[in-house]
């Protein structure tokens, strides 16, 4: 489960992580142009998951007016609305951020899968996993479950943790067409890559692992404790996420302070073949900086000592771990800012709002020549959890807009959609939410890659 960080404001220091369509399309005609700027827009909805999708179909969860929660898939390539039908939220900790559906395919068919509410209650069953076919909403099969954190794709099974809330959790990898247990291990864990053969696990154990598994028997294939690259006392509490970089798994760990003993876990980003989990590189005592890419496509982080003192930022190589640009802990500013990046990452931003902020460029660690800049930045940085009815402390996936860096204002005259690293995509298609909920896509041939959520 990788935690959604939620902009908070700052004493100076790094952000961490505590159907009617507007379309638009070029006037050019069965081309590869035309492919590229075929974009829509759907308003009629209030999105506070990120979009997943597979098989044509996409989906998130989304705020019903009355506080409520609902699954909503839509066609990608269109935004046209398919089908919505009640969801919830079992047992999942608020610092994981409001869940997503999970989209797997079976044999070129979608498949949709939510924790759903129970019409009413079953024993000790508190909600219902639904899978339902992508495009009609028909179900295909439920499974009750007592307390979850919610389904995840993971290659061309249905992987969730079951029983989150009891002694006896437990990690299952289910058939998408019917529902049928394929293995399971005991605990919680979280997919950190998957393929058609394969599936590689975070587990939350006592003593942290990256394990990967085959994708149909479940048999370990092999095993690497966090504390082997990170150090003794590794405590997933702060949170966690990934990224691949070609046949490597880059993980990163954030920290968490112990409320007793006032200490702090070992925390930082390393990376591991996917083939054996040999691990490549490490870089204990970092944090990864937000908004910025994804651990596995562009990592950001800033280096912490001993003392707690943050140092510069570094744009570390995902392949290697080498720092392929930084800025000093001299050229910070003071107080009072907010990381922005531009759509390339090459220039890190401080924005104040409605106020003159400061760039350097990230490669060089000079100021740019030319002093008219923008970035991308979190359009707030104070906002108030959303309001699910019985579901307090959750927060809805932030969203990005594009501001100048000489007033702190945002830009008016801009259409440009948030960038790749912010996005990701998946088949050429990015799907991102807007500041009001609203689900946009732009179908411009980016590359299958993760964005900052994953």
């Amino acid at each position: 489960m990788k935690v959604h960080p939620s902009p908070r404001k700052s004493s100076g220091g790094v952000l961490l992580a505590a159907g009617a369509l507007v379309a638009a399309a070029s006037g050019c005609s069965g081309s590869d142009a035309e492919a590229k700027a075929l974009s829509w827009h759907n308003p009629h909805l209030n999105a506070i998951s990120r979009p997943v999708g597979a098989g044509g179909v996409s989906a998130v969860t989304g705020l019903r007016p009355d506080g409520t929660l609902e699954t909503v898939a839509v066609e990608t390539a269109t935004g046209k609305r398919l089908w919505a039908y009640p969801a919830t939220m079992a047992g999942r900790l608020p610092g994981l951020g409001v869940q997503a559906p999970a989209v797997a395919e079976d044999g070129g068919r979608p498949v949709v899968a939510a924790v759903e509410p129970l019409p009413r209650k079953r024993g000790r069953w508190n909600a219902l996993l639904v899978a339902r076919e992508g495009r009609t909403g028909a179900r295909l099969w439920e499974r009750p479950v007592h307390s979850t954190f919610g389904p995840q794709r993971c290659g061309t099974a249905l992987c969730v943790s079951e029983h989150t809330a009891l002694r006896r959790a437990r990690f299952v990898a289910l058939d998408p067409a019917t529902g049928r247990e394929l293995w399971r291990v005991p605990g919680v864990a979280d997919v950190a890559h998957a393929d058609s053969g394969r599936v590689v696990l975070l587990r939350l154990v006592r003593s942290p692992l990256i394990e990967a598994r085959d994708l149909a028997t479940g048999k370990a294939a092999w095993r690497l404790p966090v504390e082997a690259a990170l150090g003794r006392g590794v405590d997933l509490s702060g949170g966690w996420s990934f990224g691949t970089a070609g046949g490597d798994l880059v993980t990163y760990v954030a920290p968490y302070t112990d409320p007793r003993t006032r200490r702090v876990s070992p925390f930082g980003m390393f990376s591991a073949r996917l083939a054996d989990g040999r691990l490549n590189w490490m870089r204990p005592s970092v944090v990864r900086v937000y908004p910025s890419g994804s651990p596995g496509v562009a990592p950001v982080v800033r280096p912490v000592d001993q003392n707690g003192r943050y140092g510069g930022f570094a744009h570390l190589d995902a392949r290697s771990g080498r720092v392929i640009g930084q800025i000093t802990a001299q050229q910070v500013p003071g107080s009072g800012w907010w990381l922005a990046f531009p759509n390339d990452l090459s220039v890190l931003g401080f924005l104040k709002h409605n106020a003159e902020g400061a760039a350097y460029d990230l490669r060089t660690g000079a100021r740019p020549r030319h002093r008219a800049q923008r970035g991308w930045s979190f359009c707030v940085t104070d906002p108030a959890p959303a309001p699910i009815k019985g579901q307090p402390g959750f927060y809805s996936i932030a969203a990005l807009c594009e501001f100048d860096l000489a007033t702190g204002k945002r830009t008016k005259d801009s259409t440009s959609p948030p960038p790749a690293w912010f996005t990701g995509g998946d088949n050429g298609w990015r799907l991102w939410r807007d500041q009001k909920g609203g689900l946009h896509a732009l179908k411009d041939g980016t590359a299958t890659s993760p964005g900052m959520y994953g």
